[in-house]
């Protein structure tokens, strides 16, 4: 049996969700409460690793399979480039919030009043919950094995002992 008991596995696919849109909620609140794109992504990211400690790695690479993250890592960062780069040339010399300014003159403390910032927190959660899922499903796939050639020797009972 991969994974933990039934009781991790069963409380882990309840909260999974929760954590997952609770991530979701920073990323998009992020300009408005403390949070953001950064804190909101390691979130995401920590949904997908309570799967894998629960269920094993095989779930989680059939549920987010690596080309996916790899795509959606690559993704955010060309978004974050392109959003930048929109800020250069729409924004003049200075880089000014032009969604807010032009487009979207909202008020204080709504959703939108933020211009790009929103965007921003999107695309920067976006890849650090991509890159941080990379990173650890990388990790857990090539660990080290503690134990030597001699002891993997000494402890494998198809092996005669010297004597």
């Amino acid at each position: 049996m991969k994974g933990m008991t039934v009781v991790v596995k069963t409380v882990s696919s309840w909260v999974k969700m929760l954590i997952f849109l609770f991530g979701i909620y920073i990323i998009l609140f992020g300009h408005l409460s403390p949070g953001g794109g950064f804190a909101g992504g390691v979130i995401l990211a920590s949904s997908y690793v309570l799967l894998m400690l629960a269920f094993g790695r095989e779930i989680v690479e059939r549920n987010l399979p690596l080309p996916l993250a790899s795509r959606l890592d690559c993704l955010g960062a060309f978004l974050f480039a392109l959003l930048a780069i929109l800020g250069l040339i729409l924004g003049g010399v200075f880089f000014v919030n032009f969604l807010y300014q032009k487009y979207l003159p909202g008020t204080s403390f709504h959703l939108v009043s933020g211009g790009t910032i929103p965007l921003s927190n999107i695309v920067i959660g976006l890849k650090v919950g991509a890159s941080l899922f990379l990173v650890i499903f990388m990790l857990s796939k090539f660990r080290y094995d503690s134990k030597g050639p001699a002891d993997k020797l000494a402890s494998d009972p198809t092996i005669p002992a010297k004597e």
